[in-house]
Parts: C-alpha cells; structure tokens; sequence
C-alpha cells in the first residue's frame, strides 16, 4: 500500500473517525464562522439555497482527471452532495486541476484502501471514475464498508466481477448507480413507454453501430505488443494504476487514456460505448444474456490489442410473449451502417435515413416500421418517418425530476430508485464482457445462460474472471 499523497497547503485537519456532527464544527471552523450560519445551525436551506452538511451527501471520489472532471460536478450539483475526499494515482493528469482548483481544502489520496480507512466514517457515498481494471476493487471495497457507490461505465472489467457486485448489491443494500446517463433521460422513459405500448414489441433483430473514436481503430496507429522503454512520470504510482491487475511496462499508450484499447485493462469499442448504445434495448426488452456469440469479422485481430473493427453476432431466447428470439448485431469501425430496404426510406423511397456514429436499428417481426435510436440520452424515431405521425402522441416523453447523477444523490438521501442500478448495469456489462471474450478470442462461443459457463471451452471460462488478483488484492475477490 502505497503512502498517502501530500494534501495541499492550507487542507484543513483530517476528518478521521469524528461523524457527521464533527463535520458540522469543522464547516464553521474551516469557512471562518464565529456564529454559525442558519443553514449549519437549523439543519435547513437558507434564502441562497445552501444545505446543511446534516443534509448532504459527503462524497469520496475514486479517480479525480479524465472523465470525473465531469462526473464529479455532476455530482455535486445543487449542492446537495459535496466532495470530502480526493483519491488518484496521479494529481497531475489532464483534468484533474478542475476538481482541485474548485475543491482545494479536500484531503488528497493515492490509494483508496487508505483513504477509507481513514476517512470511512465521514463518508456517504464514493464515485469511482476510474480505468475499467480497478472499478471492481474500489467498488467492492466501500460496499463492504456500507458506502453507496456511483460506478463508471462499463461496470467491470470482467464478467465474474460484475455477477460479484450484483450479488454484493443485494446483500449490502447500498445505493447503487452504473454512469450509463442516458438511461436517466426522456430518450429512455420515451422507449420504455414505447415498449409498455407495444410499439417497440416482437423484436427479432438489433444492429448496433460505432464509427472510429479510438486510437486502435485507426490502421497507422496499431500495435500487437505492449510497449516498453518509458519511465513513468514522478507524479504517477504505476503500482497503485496497475491495481489487482497484471503489471506491464508503464507507457503513454496506457495512461491516462489509451488503455481501453488493451485487453489488459480495458474493454475496447464494445465496452466503452456498447453502454450507451444497447442499454435501452437491453433493459426494456429484458434481453438477458445470450446463448451464443460468434464473431463475423475481426480485422486485424490478435492477443494484445482490441481489432480494428469488429463484426459479431449475439443470440438471445424468447422471454416470453412480446419477446421472442432475437440476435444482436454489433459492427464497429469503418462502413459500420446497417442496409436499409428502401420502403423504410422517407417521402416514397427517395430519402434514405442518417445514421450518426453510434445507433442501434429495431426490427420488428412483421416489418411494418423499424425504430432507430442514436446513443445515450437520444430519443427513438420510426422508419418511415411518415410512421412517426401516426405514434406522434406516444413518441413524447418527459425528462425524469433529475438526471443520472443528481438521481444518484437523491437516491442516496432515501428519494426514488436509481435507473442503472447494478442488477440493470451489472448485467448489461455481462453481455458487453461475453462480447469482449468472442473478440479476444476470435471463436464461435456457446453460453449456458442458467450455470453462466461457456460449453465446451476452457479458455473462454477462465477469461469470465480473467487472471487471479496480484498478491495483495486478493481480499477484494473473496466471498463474504
């Protein structure tokens, strides 16, 4: 375990073991009150809105840079949580100057075991914003500790993390959240209205899209072996970055971004964006796991690297009436847009329809119409779009009270239910990680959806959980 990082000049004492009536007096003390302002003193908002600490949410946040530069904002919008606790392998990667410039008297970490352990009893809630290789220790972790927990997409890194913070969720009771936002939006309560109205019913087919965004799906830019030869800055713990995870040579390729395109520590086009792209389909249509994966293409497959592009094939059962078989298309990279047959074109055939970088196209068994979506937030429309006139009352759909993470906060001071809790993301990531293992391993693969083992393929099995944990995070894999 590594020491814990210096706290900036002026950090205020450590909020060790003192509860939450301690943080009362130290919010006078570190704010230089000598009368206590009426929203610390009634345990109300005063006229600028502001809350009692007995009212919000005391935040630790795992992974400071990068994408938390936003989550972390988010969620602490409306003040009604607040950050007590900073934790990073490196305070100086690219986005984490905003959290610090904003939040300067938090106490700053390197490693979260330390950082809970000295700080568990001042702590709510933790955000963990993290490379996909350590969402799982982190995550785990604060649950045991009674935590409520806000996960970055995709939950884990692999498929047997995920069934552990599935079956944690239940037996801790926490409040959980996977950072999929758009499942918190009008685009999702529209297609879940959609569905509930039999609009989006007896659907057969699911192509899924994504256009080039990363480094491996760009031809020049393509290697099969790590690399090797670089020291890593003096402000960055490879140790502690690397995690339960195996240890390779520290490279720019790695940190602080390009690690999604390894298999190693990250789960490539799939499962950096197939969260926002299938989510919806997969939650209402309660897809559950497919029984068989096969890969259609895969160019320039190998050991290390994700592919270039990938074509792969998902066949889930019938679930039931409205639900019958369906399989699942999944095509990234170049010329990754699904054919369209011209009676779903607009205007008598003669507009075809646009397609952005990511999406997924609807089949429904009789064919009448085809219901396309973008990603994330994004709400659906119908091929033709003269169809969308005769559905034009069922297609509108009210934004949720609040959006993802402010849903997240308010769930943890006893509001509504999250939408991406970890039943939902947890199995969500399962599907995108028997994804990943088909593309790692370039083979046709059948799924026992009841024992969650792969039939007849050893391999296939041992990457549902990946490599053993390295010596000293061994605890965090152990039942209990």
């Amino acid at each position: 375990m590594s020491k814990q990082a210096t706290p900036p000049q002026g950090s205020p004492p450590s909020a060790t073991g003192t509860g939450r009536r301690g943080f009362l007096k130290r919010s006078a003390a570190a704010f230089g009150f000598s009368v206590m302002p009426s929203y610390l003193a009634l345990g109300r908002a005063d006229a600028a809105g502001n809350l009692p600490p007995s009212q919000r949410v005391q935040l630790a946040c795992i992974g400071v840079g990068g994408r938390a530069a936003a989550v972390v904002p988010g969620l602490c919008s409306g003040g009604h949580a607040i950050p007590v606790a900073f934790c990073d392998v490196d305070f100086e990667a690219p986005g984490v100057d905003a959290n610090l410039r904003n939040h300067p008297e938090v106490k700053r970490f390197a490693d979260f075991r330390v950082m809970l352990d000295k700080m568990g009893d001042d702590i709510d809630a933790v955000s963990v914003v993290t490379p996909d290789h350590t969402h799982f220790a982190a995550t785990i972790d604060a649950m045991r500790r009674g935590k409520h927990v806000y996960v970055e997409k995709p939950l884990t890194h692999t498929f047997h993390e995920a069934e552990l913070l599935m079956r944690a969720a239940d037996r801790f009771g926490v409040v959980t959240q996977m950072g999929n936002q758009g499942h918190t939006s009008a685009g999702s309560v529209q297609f879940q209205h959609l569905v509930e109205k039999g609009i989006i019913r007896d659907i057969v087919k699911i192509e899924a899209w994504k256009t080039p965004s990363l480094w491996f799906m760009e031809a020049d830019q393509r290697i099969h072996d790590y690399p090797t030869g670089e020291s890593p800055p003096k402000s960055l713990d490879w140790d502690l970055w690397c995690g339960p995870k195996p240890v390779h040579d520290y490279s720019r390729r790695l940190h602080p971004f390009d690690w999604r395109g390894f298999h190693a520590y990250g789960n490539g086009m799939l499962g950096d964006w197939g969260a926002h792209i299938i989510d919806f389909a997969h939650d209402f249509l309660a897809l559950g796991l497919p029984e068989r994966i096969e890969p259609l293409a895969l160019e320039d497959h190998n050991a290390v690297t994700f592919p270039l592009a990938s074509r792969l094939r998902m066949e889930f059962p019938e679930r039931g009436p409205g639900r019958p078989a369906c399989e699942l298309l999944w095509h990234d990279g170049n010329d990754c847009f699904p054919e369209v047959d011209r009676k779903y074109f607009s205007a008598a055939g003669r507009t075809p329809p646009r397609f952005g970088e990511a999406g997924t196209l609807l089949h429904r068994r009789d064919g009448e119409f085809l219901i396309q979506r973008a990603s994330h937030e994004q709400v659906s429309r119908l091929l033709p779009q003269e169809t969308m006139l005769d559905h034009r009352e069922d297609l509108r759909a009210e934004a949720p009270e609040f959006d993802h993470m402010t849903s997240f906060i308010q769930a943890c001071k006893g509001g509504e239910a999250t939408r991406s809790p970890f039943r939902i993301g947890g199995e969500l990531t399962q599907v995108l990680m028997l994804g990943v293992i088909c593309q790692r391993l370039n083979q046709a693969l059948v799924f026992d959806r009841a024992t969650k083992r792969f039939q007849g393929n050893d391999r296939a099995n041992e990457l549902l959980a990946g490599p053993p944990p390295r010596k000293g995070w061994e605890e965090f894999y152990q039942a209990g």
